[in-house]
């Protein structure tokens, strides 16, 4: 079996990043005056708007902040950004000319294509970076230090990476571990 081709195998699932407009927001007004949002401030404190192409939701804060999540790619999230902040020039809210998006969290998965012994591998790569307790959890948590991830590892060969604040630090996780089972002789 070859090495995992880790920048092709590389699926996102979802990427959350935040921003901000520079003024407090009135959340009720914008939820009569938006279509696709959800505002219900007894169950969440934000105004829920949604967009469909591409499919995200960016939770809007009465201090500004923006929190946009769902998306499958930095670019999506984006345009997710940019549709909300036309719909508030529109309104008259105020948005930044050069929006300063950041990116939280890239969350993506991947299949080293083989079967994994947890239980060898929780042995192997050492009790300081895992976490592995299938009778709480049927995954395996590998902490990474460079890049800075977390990795859940499943017996199925399935490996969900979340933390990653580029799709590159996704890449290099995935490169480690598949690296770091063919070490350790638990992979094909």
């Amino acid at each position: 079996m070859s090495h995992v081709n880790a920048v092709g195998s590389i699926e996102i699932q979802n990427v959350v990043a935040s921003t901000e407009v520079p003024v407090e927001l009135d959340l009720e007004r914008l939820s009569l005056d938006m279509d696709g949002t959800d505002y219900d401030p007894e169950n969440f404190p934000g105004l829920v708007y949604r967009t469909r192409d591409p499919k995200s939701a960016c939770l809007v804060f009465r201090s500004g902040k923006v929190v946009c999540t769902g998306a499958d790619s930095v670019d999506d999230v984006g345009t997710a950004i940019e549709t909300l902040f036309d719909e508030f020039t529109d309104l008259g809210v105020p948005v930044p000319e050069d929006a300063d998006i950041t990116v939280q969290n890239i969350v993506s998965s991947a299949d080293l294509g083989a079967a994994l012994n947890l239980n060898a591998l929780a042995i192997g790569l050492g009790l300081e970076d895992v976490e592995y307790e299938p009778e709480q959890f049927p995954g395996l948590v590998y902490r990474l230090d460079e890049p800075s991830v977390v990795v859940l590892m499943f017996g199925s060969g399935k490996v969900v990476i979340t933390g990653a604040k580029r799709t590159t630090d996704a890449e290099a996780a995935l490169k480690t571990v598949d690296e770091d089972v063919r070490e350790l002789g638990l992979l094909g």
